[in-house]
């Protein structure tokens, strides 16, 4: 059994509650109120804590929890939060609660970011942060976007029925936008749609699977004549794949 849950912190940011037969783990917890309260409620047993980048809002929990659970191991990439016990490298793999993850380098939104990989019975899931969004992709804000278009295309190679776990709840504008790059992409208007239906019931629009996101995500589609052919019009740039990909992101920056 394997069971991952939404807990809503801040005004958009989602922290991961990940419970398996062996015991669970929270991914990014930037807050920690809400968690300990359902921790509390369902008697979990939370095993260990992973951590994708060092901003707060991923990190701010962190102290509270091991202050209340002071045998919990914390994962995460070199930076300079010193409360993450184990670091993490590029290839490297980690096991907690049953579950082999791959550790993949993404940066570009910070220069520590990574992600975690697990492919669980053909199932694959990925906890990426803030790197791949629902429809998007996250701002570059230490790296560059030449470092955050490679990122995304580690991600892109990855099997199509991927599940997607992303920081926040950004997929509205996130598609908004997408409709300006592509206004007649069939999928990506449907996919608005369904969105939009989710957000009125207060529903999560996550997670996302690769294969909705290869059809409907402009930073994952700079190799598709039609968004070649937009960019380059509008901006007056070839069609480089990176150009085409730092065009988007720059324009996306003022939308």
């Amino acid at each position: 059994m394997i069971n991952i849950k939404p807990i809503k912190a801040f005004d958009d940011n989602y922290i991961w509650l990940m419970t398996t037969n062996e015991g669970s783990i929270v991914i990014d917890p930037g807050e920690c109120v809400n968690l300990i309260k359902i921790i509390e409620q369902k008697n979990i047993k939370l095993d260990a804590i992973l951590i994708t980048h060092h901003h707060y809002d991923h990190t701010g929990g962190i102290e509270e929890l091991l202050i209340k659970y002071p045998y919990l191991n914390v994962y995460g990439p070199n930076n300079n939060i010193d409360s993450i016990k184990s670091r993490l490298i590029d290839g490297g793999l980690l096991n907690v609660i049953g579950i082999d993850f791959e550790i993949i380098e993404i940066p570009g939104h910070t220069l520590d970011h990574i992600a975690y990989f697990a492919n669980i019975n053909n199932s694959p899931i990925l906890f990426c942060g803030d790197t791949l969004f629902a429809g998007g992709c996250g701002r570059v804000f230490e790296g560059t976007f030449d470092q955050m278009y490679e990122s995304l295309m580690k991600l892109k190679k990855l099997p199509q029925n991927t599940r997607i776990y992303c920081g926040h709840e950004y997929t509205i504008n996130n598609l908004k936008f997408a409709k300006e790059v592509e206004p007649d992409n069939i999928d990506l208007i449907k996919r608005y749609n369904d969105v939009l239906d989710l957000r009125k019931n207060n529903i999560p629009t996550l997670p996302s699977t690769l294969s909705i996101e290869l059809k409907t995500n402009p930073f994952l589609r700079a190799d598709k004549n039609n968004v070649q052919n937009i960019i380059s019009k509008k901006f007056k740039t070839g069609i480089n794949e990176k150009e085409i990909f730092s065009a988007l992101r720059q324009w996306k920056d003022n939308f």
